[in-house]
């Protein structure tokens, strides 16, 4: 069964082999191979985070494997301190088994409860399976970046979606 908890810094190397595998999908900002995220670092990027009451990383698991991850990255000036900005990744063998769907249940009941009002994502217009999942997580398409990212020499829309909580 998948169970979600906010990240600790000793979870950070099991968390980039998710990030690792999930870029491979091709549907992440970042291509394939295109950057070596580090343990050591992303431990510390982990407390950083948690030091913001409103943002956070939190982990899908079964047993003692890590299966997805959703950052939530709010900042502090007082105009936008009542949004925050999600990332979420999958690892490829567990996509379409609910782990999306249970970190967003997690984190959004998580948002209301920090005094959040609104959750920002990007997607890649193409990505399907992810419109459909924020979708049915109560996201909607505000907007079309056109020609945002340039991937495989096409340029490539991606939809501006939130969530008002």
């Amino acid at each position: 069964m998948i169970k979600v908890r906010k990240a600790v810094s000793g979870d950070a190397e099991k968390i980039v082999n998710v990030m690792t595998d999930a870029e491979q999908s091709g549907f992440m900002l970042f291509a394939p191979q295109e950057r070596a995220v580090n343990p050591e670092k992303f431990a510390k990027y982990i407390d950083a985070i948690h030091s913001n009451a409103k943002s956070g990383i939190f982990i899908a698991y079964e047993g003692e494997q890590i299966v997805g991850y959703l950052i939530v990255q709010n900042e502090k000036p007082q105009r936008i301190a009542h949004r925050a900005y999600v990332v979420i990744g999958i690892h490829s063998n567990w996509r379409g088994q609910g782990v999306g769907k249970a970190l967003f249940t997690y984190v959004i009941a998580w948002a209301k409860q920090v005094g959040l009002h609104r959750l920002d994502l990007t997607v890649i217009a193409s990505n399907d399976v992810a419109v459909h999942l924020y979708k049915k997580m109560g996201f909607e398409i505000e907007g079309v970046k056109r020609h945002s990212l340039l991937i495989d020499n096409d340029f490539v829309d991606e939809y501006y979606m939130s969530l008002l909580l």
